[in-house]
């Protein structure tokens, strides 16, 4: 099974370089970049890494379907560009699509930082995966890459396009947690407090769950 990592950046110079090499040392594995236009050299970075690079505006879920659509693997794998892959992932990948009735999955979550508070984070986040199905988009989520169309991939909107997507994804069949976790960055984290953070994301949630338009909801996450 042929896999293709799909990574959507915007100004992500500082951490392309490494998500790129990491992914390209594994065999069978393509690595695709969907930029939004970035205006720090991300884009050539990827080049020069050995990514193909394609270019999409209208925001992350845009950027994440122009790169399925070059893909040409049976597996997809949404990464984000901070966020690092567990040694050994396409053997995950491809182990969890050996189960007829799993058709995306994800990893578990580990935040980069000592901070104890993020501990009770990870472990929520990964019994939210685990119980219902519903990993977001900083664990790494794959998918066979039919299901993905099928699914009409992610929908266009400014935020929650991954939780929107995962609901969906759900009505086909199974979608399991992998045994490893990926690494992703605590930047955001780190620049607005843990529990501000935390506070900001369950709003947003409350809000889309409640019917907030998702434009609404991404200005308040802007602005929060």
């Amino acid at each position: 099974m042929r896999i293709s990592i799909i990574i959507p950046t915007l100004n992500e110079a500082a951490y392309i370089a490494r998500a790129v090499r990491r992914a390209r040392r594994t065999p069978g594995v393509e690595v695709i970049v969907a930029d939004g236009g970035s205006a720090d050299g991300t884009a050539r970075i990827a080049r020069e890494c050995g990514a193909e690079v394609v270019t999409a505006s209208g925001g992350r879920a845009a950027q994440m379907n122009a790169g399925a659509k070059a893909a040409t693997g049976e597996a997809l794998v949404f990464l984000h560009a901070d966020t690092t892959l567990p040694d050994g992932f396409d053997r995950h990948v491809r182990g969890m699509f050996t189960r007829p009735d799993v058709v995306a999955g994800a990893f578990r979550l580990k935040v980069a930082s000592q901070h104890p508070a993020l501990r009770l984070i990870e472990r929520l986040a990964n019994f939210r995966s685990r119980a219902f199905g519903l990993p977001y988009g900083d664990q790494a989520i794959f998918i066979l890459a039919g299901t993905f169309r099928v699914a009409g991939g992610f929908p266009v909107m400014p935020i929650m396009e991954d939780f929107a997507f995962m609901r969906r994804v759900g009505r086909f069949g199974q979608v399991k947690l992998a045994h490893a976790s990926v690494v992703t960055s605590a930047r955001r984290w780190e620049r607005l407090g843990v529990l501000r953070t935390t506070l900001i994301n369950q709003a947003v949630i409350l809000g889309y769950m409640a019917g907030v338009p998702p434009e609404r909801l991404a200005m308040w996450y802007r602005e929060l």
